[in-house]
């Protein structure tokens, strides 16, 4: 067999083997290796690397459009010195994503601004790195999509559907009151999913004023017990995250204008 049927039929073979991006660069390393004469083991391995980078960067890309992000927003653009009460070791120990592997579940605790929502969002993009289904969603989008849910017969499969996420990211709980019914909904889809995953709940009330969300405090209690059980609880009790971000911007924009 001479060498161009032999590179042809080795390029059909990876993309048989679903190696696509090996099957891609295979021309660029072979170039590189007449060139520069690695061994046989550098050669393949240099295919490998390239495809396993690749797969990761695919992987995440999906498990990031899965989530369902508003914004996405990382660790490294959270500005932690506008947050000196934050306790950084545990935000970079929960980065690591034990919690999701334990099922344990995060809520944060603070005022709008405080950036609760960005810190949230942060730890599902680390979630979607280790390759853990995640999902975020507003607290009254998703009351809205179990009470349509019911209405269509659909209740179970989506419940069920949110029950297989590994992290579950519930924003803005407290911000707008829940009808009994969606009080009632929300709840099966938290006991659903307890010991099977993480829940990160942000919320601007504090544990004794849920009741005014959920109206019935039998089922409150009982939801709190299950939530906040192993549960790591961060209070963001500092001044607006996001207004001082803000001021921040600004600052550095007059300095910028007054260098210019």
């Amino acid at each position: 067999m001479n060498k161009t049927a032999t590179f042809v039929e080795l390029r059909e073979n990876l993309k048989s083997l679903m190696l696509s991006t090996m099957a891609r660069g295979l021309e660029g390393h072979l170039r590189q290796a007449k060139e520069h004469g690695p061994g046989y083991d550098e050669f393949l391995l240099d295919l490998t690397v390239a495809e396993i980078m690749a797969r990761t960067e695919n992987r995440l890309s999906r498990r990031v459009r899965e989530a369902k992000f508003p914004l996405v927003k990382t660790m490294e653009g959270f500005d932690f010195d506008l947050t000196p009460d934050l306790d950084i070791r545990l935000v970079r120990e929960l980065s690591g994503c034990d919690y999701v592997k334990e099922r344990r579940n995060i809520i944060f605790l603070g005022r709008s601004g405080t950036g609760k929502t960005h810190l949230a969002t942060a730890l599902g993009v680390e979630a979607c790195k280790n390759n853990y289904r995640t999902r975020f969603v507003s607290c009254y989008t998703l009351v809205n999509e179990l009470i349509e849910a019911r209405q269509d017969k659909d209740l179970q499969r989506l419940i069920q559907r949110y029950s297989r996420y590994e992290l579950l990211i519930l924003d803005e709980l407290g911000y707008i009151p829940f009808s009994r019914e969606g009080s009632e909904l929300l709840f099966q889809v938290l006991a659903e999913r307890q010991e099977k995953g993480s829940v990160i709940i942000t919320t601007n009330l504090g544990f004794a004023d849920w009741t005014q969300v959920f109206g019935d405090p039998v089922m409150t209690a009982a939801l709190l017990d299950r939530l906040t059980n192993k549960a790591h609880i961060v209070n963001c009790q500092w001044e607006s995250y996001r207004l001082k971000q803000s001021l921040k911007g600004m600052g550095r924009q007059r300095n910028e204008g007054e260098r210019a």
